[in-house]
């Protein structure tokens, strides 16, 4: 099957997209007219754009300030914090239904190099991680004590559960008849 842009089963994307939950605040002008302040989080994250969902539908093509906290990564010795500006390439009503949060994706228009190559050295690394996870064999969990006996177990129930039953049939036991009979006084009325 030929895509679009004439490649056979190629992405769009130029750059790699990594899932990362990244906190966030997108700054832009609501369809009301008055700038919005929007504090979020990433769903996920390439060198040439950035979705996350948004409390306000904000236009497409509109311009946005965005501002990423990258945190402290084997590329970067501490936490980054990135601002750029972005254009709103998609913003549409969140799947869930009664939900009114918008589903947002803006590309970035003015990153400069040296930001762009920190947000590439991320999405890099934690494909990494995740690929590194992913072939690590599975530790399986410690093994269960050995059972007891079944016969044992079954007889310590069956003591247990007959005067049970038996007081649930009405049959009482004799230590258990002086509190039957006071149970009965208390339930007649008081003679005049």
């Amino acid at each position: 099957m030929a895509s679009r842009n004439g490649r056979r089963g190629s992405e769009r994307r130029q750059h790699p997209r990594v899932d990362a939950r990244l906190s966030m605040r997108v700054e832009g002008p609501p369809a009301d007219g008055q700038i919005a302040h929007i504090v979020t989080e990433s769903q996920n994250i390439s060198a040439s754009g950035v979705y996350c969902t948004s409390s306000h539908f904000l236009a497409p093509l509109s311009k946005v300030a965005l501002t990423i906290v990258l945190p402290r990564f084997q590329g970067a010795g501490r936490q980054e914090l990135v601002k750029c500006e972005g254009i709103v390439v998609r913003c549409e009503p969140a799947a869930k239904r009664g939900d009114r949060r918008f589903e947002l994706a803006c590309a970035f228009s003015d990153l400069d190099a040296k930001r762009r190559e920190l947000i590439q050295q991320f999405v890099t690394w934690r494909n990494l991680q995740a690929l590194r996870a992913a072939a690590a064999p599975r530790r399986t969990s410690r093994p269960k004590p050995a059972a007891r006996p079944a016969a044992r177990a079954t007889k310590k129930r069956a003591v247990v559960a007959r005067p049970k039953r038996a007081a649930a049939r009405g049959a009482a036991t004799p230590a258990a008849r002086p509190k039957v009979a006071r149970r009965k006084a208390a339930r007649r009325p008081a003679a005049r």
